[in-house]
């Protein structure tokens, strides 16, 4: 960084602070010579006015002698022009600087003045007193001749003295001349000495440094600015120059680094696809097995590597069991099927979920590395398999050659194993879910089983027992009455398993959830006889499959219990399918039933109801139940927006 003392600034404010106080001393000087000659003008005016004050009073004493004019008048006018002339004579003596008066500072105007003084205060004050004091008309007239004679010789000291003091006024102009001609001569030479200190200090630099920069335009990074001064245009020299030095060197250098970079771009672009690629597979749908094989070969393929395995981790038994595998052995995978965590290079990154490279030339302290020397290979790696920080499992690449992997790919390494373990995840997810949906549906299965098919089995074994018993007494009549009866509890059972039958095939199929409902009920109409009807209101978008699926289980569900107990004449299904839910209606006009008293009974129709209840649970839904003995039953379905979405 520049010194303050060195910085253009600082140079230029000198400059610029010189040439003012000259500048201004000048004009000050000149200033005072005006001042001072406006101060003689004025002592000349007044002394001049002398002359004529002298006449005046003779004036004045002729005709106060003649006697034309009343004494006393002429006497007071007489000495007020007495008083003027000394107030006159006392102010070119003293001066005045607010006026401006003063006599010029020269001995000899001073020497005359001093005399003008004497002899007015010794000759001319004692006559003209002398003269209007005196009673004597001759006296006063000898007095008027001697004050005419006296006057002459004394106006001649004052013409004396006003040529002086103008002589002096013309000297003081001609100074006055010679400074202006002066301040006009600085002016000039301070301008053009301005002018060349800006061209030397501003100028001709950035002139310099315009060339320079057009030189470097032209690609001439050769050019080099001359270091002329320790200022801000030094700084920026010795800027240029480096940044003219650096730009050579990186010109030179140019082919290389466009050749490092591409290299660069190159390998990115392969990271990236090989990112893409993978990520892409992995989302597909496929088995595990599937899954780790297509991962491991594309892996393999844009690594370069000769052999690769996925290894999945056990949590409770702490042991990596070898799943997938290329490019390695039989002898390879029966000798490291299985590995405890913290064994060799895989067990170590499962342990410590580090990712690890281990020359086989020079193994770590705790490692052997036995069966991948004996496999031929010189480089063992292993990455860890993780779904949000939880480990479930590691991936092996084996190079036949050492094979060094740079922090960028070690990122990508393990960018891949977390797509691996998310699809890993994702796959078990799929699997508990598969297994959840079988779970509830078989359950779902044995309670419609129990309350339907069961409950009837044990009535016709209730009635085959009676059956025998009447067989055994001979009782043709009532083994005649318990066959009608088992007759008719089979074809109940029969009715029981078509329905169940129909009700486990039925699917909505390309989100027609209405076209269902309708199929529905034309086979209720048609298998009970009981007239059913339709409506629907819809203005919004269409639900989840799994969604469809529930609420056709449940309208078949309420049929059902329709069928077997409410003894209707008509059924109505409404479903308002709104923006923001959907609620289903289905009502009927049997019998009914008192939900109060039925909230502890186990009948059939109770558990058709906890049915569907717990279908319209699984989606988020509300079931409810309204119903009098004598006044029908109606059941409502309510999904609100907050649980579905578009299809």
């Amino acid at each position: 960084m520049v010194e303050n003392h060195q910085k253009l600034s600082n140079k230029i404010i000198g400059v610029l602070v010189v040439f003012f106080l000259v500048a201004t001393t000048a004009i000050g000087m000149t200033l005072l010579i005006s001042w001072q000659l406006e101060g003689a003008a004025a002592a000349i005016n007044d002394a001049g006015s002398q002359r004529m004050r002298s006449y005046r009073i003779g004036y004045l004493l002729e005709r106060f002698t003649q006697g034309s004019d009343p004494q006393n008048t002429l006497s007071s006018e007489i000495r007020a022009e007495m008083a003027l002339f000394e107030r006159v004579q006392t102010g070119l003596e003293r001066g005045d600087p607010l006026r401006p008066l003063f006599m010029p500072r020269d001995e000899a105007i001073r020497s005359a003045a001093d005399e003008m003084h004497a002899q007015w205060k010794n000759r001319m004050r004692p006559l003209i007193v002398a003269l209007i004091e005196s009673p004597d008309a001759r006296q006063r007239a000898l007095l008027l001749d001697r004050y005419h004679i006296d006057v002459g010789q004394f106006v001649g000291s004052v013409n004396a003295l006003v040529l002086m003091m103008e002589k002096s006024y013309a000297r003081n102009t001609n100074v006055l001349r010679s400074f202006q001609l002066g301040l006009v001569l600085l002016a000039l030479i301070g301008t053009v000495a301005l002018i060349y200190y800006f061209f030397v200090l501003v100028v001709r630099p950035v002139r310099l440094l315009q060339e320079g920069i057009g030189r470097m335009a032209d690609e001439d990074f050769g050019v080099r600015l001359p270091v002329s001064a320790r200022d801000e245009f030094g700084s920026l020299a010795v800027g240029f120059n480096r940044m003219a030095g650096h730009l050579e060197d990186l010109y030179a250098t140019l082919e290389e680094r466009v050749e490092a970079k591409t290299r660069s771009l190159e390998e990115k672009n392969h990271e990236l696809a090989s990112l893409y690629e993978i990520a892409a597979f992995l989302n597909d749908p496929a088995s595990l097995e599937e899954l780790c094989r297509g991962f491991i070969r594309r892996v393999i393929r844009a690594s370069g590597a000769q052999g690769g395995a996925v290894r999945l981790f056990d949590s409770k038994s702490q042991k990596l069991f070898l799943l997938i595998h290329d490019g390695l052995s039989d002898e390879f995978v029966r000798k490291e099927a299985a590995m405890c965590s913290g064994e060799c290079v895989c067990g170590e990154v499962a342990r410590d979920a580090v990712p690890l490279v281990a020359f086989i030339g020079k193994p770590p302290a705790s490692m052997t590395l036995q069966a991948c020397r004996q496999e031929g290979y010189q480089t063992a790696s292993a990455f860890t398999i993780r779904f949000k920080k939880q480990l479930l499992g590691v991936y092996n690449l084996y190079f036949t050659g050492e094979r060094e992997i740079g922090p960028a790919e070690m990122h990508l390494f393990e960018t891949l194993g977390k797509h691996l373990g998310a699809a890993v995840e994702n796959q078990r997810l799929v699997s508990r879910d598969r297994e959840l949906a079988v779970s509830e549906e078989r359950n779902l299965l044995a309670q419609e089983l129990h309350d339907s098919i069961a409950q009837s089995l044990a009535f016709l074994n209730i009635k085959a027992q009676l059956l025998e018993d009447s067989l055994r007494r001979q009782d043709i009549a009532g083994a005649l009455e318990e066959t009608a009866n088992i007759r008719e509890g089979v074809q109940e059972s029969y009715d029981d398993v078509r329905e169940l039958l129909v009700h486990f095939r039925t699917r909505v199929r390309e989100a027609d959830l209405e076209a269902a409902i309708r199929n529905a009920l034309q086979k209720f109409e048609g298998q009970t006889g009981i007239a059913a009807r339709f409506t629907v209101d819809t203005s919004g978008a269409p639900l989840p499959a799994e969604y469809e699926t529930q609420v056709l289980h449940i309208v078949q569900e309420s049929l059902s219990n329709i069928r077997k107990h409410a003894r209707a004449s008509r059924v109505e299904v409404h479903m308002a399918h709104r923006l923001d839910d959907v609620l289903l209606t289905v009502t009927d006009d049997g019998v009914g039933f008192d939900p109060v008293a039925r909230a502890d009974d186990l009948s059939e129709q109770h558990v058709g109801l906890k049915i569907m209840k717990e279908r319209a649970h699984r989606i988020g839904g509300r079931l409810q139940v309204e119903s009098r003995p004598g006044q029908g039953t109606a059941v409502r379905l309510t999904l609100p927006g907050l649980h579905r979405e578009a299809a």
